[in-house]
């Protein structure tokens, strides 16, 4: 009797269904959790980020990277940091924040900036840009910008493919608060066509998975996929 009352005291095991809803379950917290506080994933549709990064990249963005941080063990544990001049960040586009936009950083808060003669300069000095690229240096679109003082709390972004980019040249600076976080890798990339990103609605967006599903392997671009953003 004492021993039958022993083995009905212990737990019953787990269902197979139990068990398998309470990974999905898991894995869907972790994964909400991670798209809220820590990562963003991004696809890059136009081309002013070129040679960095092309049409049709798919980037994951660190959102914490720029978080302030509660204590100085918690600053030691996580790679956290100030924002510097040549990170590429994404942030909510000034005139339609509703919009993500993603630039390179070049002027930091209280700085002078001056583009002339596709070189921009900081504080009187000219900037050493590897990244960049002009495709045509004697037609710049918006190669003059006049000397100006970055405001407090704000920065001036632009793309690296200078001449087919709109950034702080034309529309100004990037506030503090609308800076989302650093992008830190290109998890996979696909060849689309210049364009794609207009092309919006249901039908679209059905067009576009079953390209991606015939194509995958044909379009896909593999020697770009888990690079780091620079």
């Amino acid at each position: 009797m004492n021993e039958i009352d022993q083995n009905s005291a212990l737990p019953r095991p787990k269902g197979l269904f139990r068990d398998y809803f309470e990974t999905i379950v898991t894995c869907v917290i972790f994964v909400v959790f991670s798209r809220a506080f820590v990562f963003q994933q991004s696809k890059i549709p136009t081309g002013s980020m070129i040679p960095t990064l092309l049409i049709g990249d798919y980037i994951m963005v660190n959102k914490y990277v720029y978080s302030s941080t509660a204590s100085v063990l918690e600053e030691k544990l996580f790679p956290v940091g100030g924002i510097k001049r040549g990170d590429v960040i994404v942030f909510k586009y000034p005139l339609e924040p509703e919009k993500d936009y993603i630039k390179r950083v070049i002027g930091l808060p209280e700085e002078t900036i001056e583009v002339r003669n596709c070189t921009v300069y900081i504080n009187g000095t000219p900037l050493e840009e590897p990244y960049k690229q002009h495709v045509n240096r004697f037609n710049c679109r918006w190669d003059y910008y006049p000397p100006t003082r970055i405001p407090e709390n704000s920065y001036f972004a632009m793309g690296d493919n200078r001449d087919e980019s709109r950034d702080s040249r034309v529309w100004g600076f990037v506030p503090r608060k609308n800076i989302k976080g650093r992008a830190l890798l290109i998890w996979w990339s696909y060849e689309e066509k210049p364009g794609t990103w207009r092309q919006t609605g249901l039908r679209a967006r059905a067009k576009s998975i079953v390209e991606k599903t015939t194509h995958f392997l044909t379009r896909s671009r593999w020697n770009r996929s888990f690079k780091m953003i620079r």
